[in-house]
């Protein structure tokens, strides 16, 4: 398995991209416009200089990921060769069975297709292929360069053999690859998500305020980040979708999402990446100011 195609050159999809080219395999990073594709590699690029600036990487090895690097729209002709697709698209039911089905169609019968889904069921998307012992889940976190797990899920009909080559690839890529089976947010995200919405019903409830719940997590439970700024770098919609399929997926009211979450999701109020979520991002990213909304 030398030749892989990542589809989605947006965060996760660039990472994954990078992490890939960065190992010696050959990378084409697969978008629907050459906008979105510059911004990938330009970002892939500027997370390579970052890497040499603090002695993690050489000069001559980033210069060794770039060349393994190319873009395209293409989706017929960059998937024609590939060993393994990898897709990092929205976190949407609908689009993704639409791509695995083009995927599909376009990639050689051998290859494998991954998803890089956070909550989706890989049964539901394997099924819309006409090889669904080859489809699984590869769920990257982020920002995958830095992060070392893997969540491999298996589908319905995941061939032992199509597991056993994701998990020793994971391993090359310098992954922690850990098993899970397909069910409703997998494991990290049906432990996650519960635990971030708590957080959100404990703002909308008044018990305290957005500053005060990250600090009461990360200095008595010590996370590296408070729920509510995590969630912001996730993205709210993103966990409004997953909360979701949560709930759809289990039917249990536990899972339901706040509506205090619904009502910024509605707003446009998505976090890091719309500038205010719980926190006002219009300082940078790393920004401490608690949301005007809830000042």
């Amino acid at each position: 398995m030398q030749k892989v195609a990542v589809i989605g050159a947006g965060t996760m999809g660039n990472g994954i991209a990078h992490v890939f080219a960065q190992n010696d395999f050959e990378v084409n990073l697969v978008d629907i416009s050459d906008e979105a594709l510059d911004r990938g590699l330009n970002t892939i690029s500027k997370n390579l200089d970052r890497q040499v600036s603090k002695g993690i990487i050489d000069e001559a090895k980033k210069e060794a990921t770039l060349t393994n690097l190319s873009g395209s729209t293409d989706m017929a002709t960059a998937l024609s060769d590939a060993d393994l697709v990898v897709e990092a698209a929205t976190e949407n039911v609908d689009l993704k069975l639409k791509i695995f089905g083009d995927m599909d169609r376009y990639s050689k019968p051998e290859a494998i297709l991954a998803s890089n889904t956070s909550s989706i069921s890989l049964t539901q998307i394997a099924a819309v292929t006409s090889r669904p012992d080859k489809v699984i889940g590869m769920h990257f976190m982020n920002p995958v360069p830095v992060m070392k797990l893997v969540e491999v899920i298996r589908g319905y009909a995941t061939s032992d053999e199509t597991t056993k080559t994701i998990m020793e690839l994971s391993e090359k890529l310098g992954k922690v690859p850990t098993e899970c089976n397909d069910y409703p947010g997998f494991v990290s995200n049906r432990i996650l998500m519960p635990m971030i919405n708590e957080a959100i019903i404990t703002l909308f409830e008044g018990v305290a305020g957005v500053k005060e719940i990250d600090t009461i997590m990360k200095l008595g439970m010590a996370h590296p980040m408070g729920p509510l700024k995590l969630a912001d770098f996730i993205g709210l919609d993103v966990c409004l979708s997953i909360l979701n399929v949560l709930y759809e997926g289990f039917g249990n009211p536990k899972y339901a999402p706040c509506p205090l979450l619904v009502n910024m999701v509605r707003a446009g109020k998505l976090g890091a990446k719309s500038g205010e979520g719980f926190y006002d991002y219009s300082e940078g990213p790393k920004s401490e100011t608690v949301s005007s909304q809830f000042s």
